[in-house]
């Protein structure tokens, strides 16, 4: 951008006009559709070194010169601050240099420019998001948000935006189904949202050359995810990505229905400060059919209770975790007795188990699974997600690590899928209708954060041509 001062004529007395700004900014043509766009959001998934941070920083440039809007305020939000100074500074002070004649001041302290118009573009980061409280914002860049804790951008940046309508770009990388991921599936269906895929194969930004170089140096996943933005590709320490990306490929993860002719198992992973997460299974000749799951936080037994017995299935019996037999000091009972109280019957406890045994019991049981796509969303997602503690710590967004008013997580417990697949050989009424290999199989499978087990069946009936009464075609083989 530069600054281009028209001559005044010397014969007349009138003033010279005001300084005309040139854009000198030339932008790769893979982001002409960005600078152009209307909408008010957007979400940008690139590969590694395609020019969307600088892209951004002159968006932001160009909004705080042109925005009409008294006092207007951008910003620039990456998971560390530390990182927003590395990543953008230099680009931010490269983009305002031109206009320093025209009185644009650097504030390097601040990490905040200011225009002649009262306009200014300030770096933050989201591993101090109290800093943010309290201002408001006309747009707003976040870079990497798959690294930053998903409740900056609800319960602080959001908020910001609001009485002046600003905008936000949300850009990055992707890394496994999370918040980027959500966001991006919602940008592609949802007015007013613009939405860009920039893929190293595609764009012909990064030699052909060294695309062969960097494929020999990195696993497959990690090429996909880096250079291919593959949200899809396993995530890197993941114990069952590679196991849930087959089930994808095999179309196991597809629409399940709910079958009346055989019980409902109920699988509970009772979270205290995360999540509750439920898991509803039906057990279809030798495939196990995950038809439904449901997550919440920060309510009580009954508000599950009540979420089971609004759905029209028949439940066989409810697997708890074996510490619900624990007695809670505040109230003198176990979650495991308040559950009876509300009404639940054939409540079975979760033997305790070794961790590693609990992650091959899953590994062997995921194959025969088939999960509906819809109902099952949020679980597979955390499926594809769950991985050691010490690569969870890794991978966990600043954001949600630093001590701040957003307390400390690292997202919900994945998900225990412990499943009772059949408790006797027979079962009365309806239920013993269901299925003769369900009624046979004596196998109980569970997985928290990949802690589970499994009993193997003792016989074994032919698979059934399809679950849910055939209406997934044929089973992969």
């Amino acid at each position: 951008m530069t600054a281009r001062n028209s001559q005044p004529d010397s014969s007349t007395a009138n003033p010279p006009p005001a300084p005309e700004l040139v854009f000198d900014y030339r932008a790769r043509e893979q982001f002409f559709g960005f600078h152009a766009r209307g909408e008010r959001f957007a979400c940008i998934v690139t590969h590694r070194r395609a020019g969307k941070t600088v892209a951004c920083i002159q968006a932001l440039q160009r909004a705080a010169l042109t925005c009409p809007r008294v006092r207007p305020r951008f910003a620039y939000l990456s998971p560390f601050l530390k990182q927003s100074k590395t990543v953008a500074w230099d680009y931010l002070r490269g983009a305002i240099a031109p206009l320093i004649e025209m009185g644009a001041r650097v504030r390097q302290s601040e990490l905040r420019v200011d225009y002649p118009n009262g306009g200014q573009v300030r770096l933050y980061g989201a591993d101090n998001p109290d800093a943010l409280r309290g201002i408001y914002l006309d747009g707003v860049v976040l870079d990497e948000y798959a690294d930053m804790d998903a409740r900056v951008w609800a319960e602080i940046i959001r908020p910001a935006l609001a009485d002046r309508a600003g905008w936000a770009v949300f850009i990055g990388t992707p890394k496994g189904r999370n918040a980027f991921f959500a966001l991006w599936r919602r940008a592609q269906s949802e007015a007013n949202w613009f939405s860009l895929m920039l893929k190293a194969s595609g764009t012909g930004l990064i030699p052909t050359g060294e695309l062969e170089l960097a494929r020999r140096d990195l696993t497959e996943e990690q090429y996909a995810q880096e250079f291919e933005c593959s949200f899809e590709a396993a995530v890197v320490g993941a114990y069952y990505g590679k196991l849930m990306a087959r089930a994808e490929e095999e179309r196991r993860v597809a629409r399940v229905p709910y079958d009346p002719a055989a019980p409902v198992w109920i699988s509970w992973d009772l979270g205290m400060r995360d999540a509750t997460a439920i898991w509803f299974v039906q057990a279809i000749g030798r495939e196990i059919c995950i038809i439904d799951y449901y997550e919440g936080r920060g309510v009580d037994l009954d508000h599950y209770v009540r979420e089971l017995l609004q759905k029209p299935y028949v439940y066989a019996g409810h697997i708890v975790p074996h510490d619900a037999q624990a007695k809670e000091l505040g109230t003198g009972k176990s979650r495991l007795e308040v559950l009876e109280q509300l009404g639940l019957k054939t409540i079975t406890l979760a033997p305790m188990h070794r961790i590693e045994d609990g992650i091959n019991a899953v590994r062997v049981f995921l194959p025969k699974c088939w999960f509906d796509a819809g109902k099952c969303a949020r679980g597979i997602d955390a499926l594809n997600s769950t991985a050691p503690r010490s690569m969870r710590r890794a991978l966990t967004p600043p954001a949600s690590r630093c001590s701040s008013r957003i307390r400390c997580t690292t997202g919900p417990r994945t998900r225990r899928i412990r499943s009772a697949i059949s408790r006797s050989r027979s079962m009365p009424g309806r239920r013993a209708r269901a299925s003769t290999a369900a009624s046979s199989m004596r196998s109980r499978a569970w997985c928290n954060f990949g802690e589970c087990h499994l009993d193997e069946p003792r016989t074994r009936s032919a698979p059934s041509p399809a679950c849910g009464g055939g209406t997934l075609g044929h089973r992969p083989s």
